[in-house]
């Protein structure tokens, strides 16, 4: 069977696979160093979201990490009891909370971080630079595309 794009549903099968396989493993070294800190990947991409982005509503969290909007609730518990994330009431919105990080939570990320950023690139190196380039490139435009399909 074909799609309209001449696509054959092993060809699908078989990028499904690979891609799936190749998450999972690059996946496994970013979490197994992000454990090493007592975190997980939500707790880390939270913080990490808000050291490069600043204080962010936290209903909007979810949606810039992958998470639904009660588990960020959470997730910022978490971070609060750890002294790296605080909750700020918006001045203009009594109902609008933010999470930000703290100084605490900056010591941290800008320790850790370029470790971390280490294991992903050592996790990746399978491909050359120009090779990622492209990899990345053909994954966006795949996203975008599986992204739109999704209210069909």
């Amino acid at each position: 069977m074909n799609d309209p794009k001449g696509n054959s549903n092993e060809a699908a099968l078989d990028l499904y696979i690979a891609l799936s396989r190749a998450s999972q493993w690059v996946n496994a070294h970013a979490d197994r160093d992000i454990r090493r800190h007592g975190l997980n990947r939500t707790e880390f991409g939270v913080l990490e979201l808000l050291y490069h982005k600043g204080a962010q509503p936290i209903q909007q969290i979810g949606g810039k990490v992958l998470m639904s909007s009660g588990n960020i609730t959470y997730v910022v518990d978490k971070l609060e009891k750890r002294e790296f994330v605080k909750r700020r009431v918006s001045s203009e919105d009594r109902r609008l909370i933010y999470a930000e990080i703290t100084d605490k939570g900056k010591t941290f990320i800008e320790e850790v971080f370029p470790q971390h950023a280490n294991v992903i690139c050592e996790s990746v190196a399978g491909l050359t630079k120009e090779e990622m380039a492209v990899a990345s490139q053909l994954l966006k435009k795949l996203g975008k595309y599986a992204q739109g399909r999704w209210s069909k």
